[in-house]
């Protein structure tokens, strides 16, 4: 091979400098539902268009059983097992409940889990999926059966891969559930920055909260996320970052009123990550919501999170 045709075949390589965590089993029937679950397989095909090759994405294992008692309850954990569930519990949850459903969850449980590592060894790492943010140890809320997030950081604690890890949640709606869950953890820091005239009605306090408006847009968002960061990680120094890089804040999301532009998200991105690999910190990305009316729109959006992350990694791996 000529010295010319190494040297292409290496930029090739490096197009990405970093691991995507995905499966072809990120799919489950839900119906007529608002949630697009065909996003994951959607950005994963743009993602090849794009010139990522099959050694660019790792498939995550289903999450165990001990990984999952880490956060969730044995009552619970039995109750998605033989879909024992009460129809409140459903209506809670506000997924159809199928054993397809709980492999779904498993999987995306066992990605989180997979982005963390490698993120901790490559710098970044992004998870095509992730950031089931509303569920509690006890039950499943707003399309989230299981915790991934709370899961994934209990377990890199267990494994002594990190003292102290940071939860960034740019979703549109507040990380209920992971707040509830390290309330009383000094070593999990919580930081969500939301839509407060929207889901879910009770917000349990993170450690940091930040409440927006419907209609507030990109000035007034990106101003409060500006003014917390870089401040927080030199304040907590984190050893990982956990980022849910929610599309729903999107101007055109069914579900938000936050009236982000594309633009104004690329923005977001570039103050969560950049700031974080400045100071060498870890970041693993997870795509959390969204709900656009063109489906393509939150694909795109994500793929904007993908951009910003590739620049970054390149300036400061």
């Amino acid at each position: 091979m000529s010295p010319l045709k190494k040297i292409l075949r290496g930029l090739r390589k490096q197009i990405f400098p970093f691991k995507f965590i995905y499966s072809d089993n990120y799919w489950a029937d839900l119906g007529e539902h608002v949630f697009p679950v065909v996003k994951y397989k959607l950005i994963y095909e743009a993602l090849v268009r794009r010139g990522a090759k099959k050694e660019n994405f790792l498939s995550p294992q289903l999450a165990s059983e001990e990984d999952l008692l880490l956060v969730h309850t044995q009552k619970y954990l039995k109750k998605l097992r033989t879909g024992d569930l009460s129809l409140s519990e459903i209506l809670t949850m506000e997924l159809p409940y199928s054993p397809e459903l709980l492999k779904f969850a498993l999987l995306f449980v066992g990605g989180t889990i997979l982005v963390a590592e490698r993120a901790l060894e490559d710098g970044l790492a992004v998870h095509i999926g992730g950031g089931f943010h509303h569920a509690f140890p006890d039950h499943g809320e707003g399309f989230c059966a299981l915790n991934d997030v709370a899961v994934s950081l209990e377990k890199m604690k267990e494994k002594r891969k990190i003292e102290r890890a940071m939860v960034v949640d740019c979703d549109l709606h507040q990380g209920n559930g992971t707040a509830f869950i390290f309330a009383k953890k000094d070593y999990a820091f919580t930081f969500s920055i939301h839509q407060m005239d929207n889901y879910p009605a009770h917000k349990p306090s993170s450690s940091v909260d930040v409440g927006l408006w419907t209609g507030d847009g990109d000035e007034k968002y990106l101003s409060k996320l500006s003014s917390n960061f870089p401040r927080l990680y030199q304040e907590f120094q984190p050893d990982l970052i956990y980022y849910l890089a929610g599309a729903d804040p999107y101007e055109k999301d069914r579900l938000g009123g936050l009236k982000l532009t594309m633009e104004g998200l690329k923005e977001r991105d570039r103050i969560v990550i950049e700031e974080a690999r400045k100071l060498r910190i870890p970041v693993a990305i997870l795509f959390a919501g969204g709900y656009a009316s063109l489906v393509k729109d939150t694909v795109s959006v994500h793929l904007n999170t993908v951009k910003v992350a590739q620049s970054i990694q390149r300036k400061y791996s």
